[in-house]
């Protein structure tokens, strides 16, 4: 879809090339459109060896078996959007243990696709209703009757390897009051 006006101000936008790459730019405040982004997150929750998954109620997927996620909103820290995606699909609490895979997707809408290691805190799974029809805790031998995503597959076989927490919050590098979160190895 084609940037026609500004969101800024409403101006008609015109092509200019900027960094070698054509883009829409404001000629009346100059502001330039650098493309359409989305970032999803996505959770590693395990209790008692088996993981948590739900299936998909709706498109894109639609009857397969994933792990809960969502994408973030525009003002909402990434560790506290995953916290409340698992919660809305499932009922369950969990906690960020850290970051343990990434998903780059260069499209029309460029995906950005952030995996989580999370502990379990409490909870049952209950299906939303509305993004999943069913949740569950389930062992890899259940898993294998199961139609998993592919991209589900490969998260199972990063959580199933992780070696350590991977990039976890840097409490001693985050600045008060500007909202700004760090992680690290």
């Amino acid at each position: 879809m084609a940037v026609n006006y500004c969101v800024a101000c409403g101006h008609s936008m015109e092509s200019r090339t900027i960094d070698g790459i054509e883009r829409k730019v404001c000629p009346s405040c100059g502001n330039v459109h650098w493309g359409n982004y989305s970032i999803g997150v996505g959770a590693l929750v395990f209790k008692d060896e088996k993981m948590l998954l739900v299936r998909r109620a709706q498109e894109p997927g639609k009857g397969k078996w994933t792990n809960p996620g969502g994408y973030i909103e525009q003002h909402e820290p990434i560790e506290q959007t995953i916290v409340r995606e698992v919660l809305e699909e499932t009922g369950v609490q969990a906690e960020v243990k850290g970051i343990v895979a990434l998903r780059d997707q260069p499209r029309s809408i460029h995906n950005v696709y952030i995996a989580f290691q999370m502990e379990y805190v409490g909870g049952e799974p209950v299906p939303d209703e509305v993004e999943v029809d069913r949740a569950g805790f389930f062992s890899l031998e259940e898993m294998e009757g199961m139609e998993l995503a592919s991209f589900t597959r490969w998260l199972l076989d990063v959580a199933l390897n992780v070696k350590n927490e991977g990039l976890v919050i840097d409490s001693k590098a985050v600045e008060q009051g500007n909202g700004d979160v760090y992680f690290r190895v």
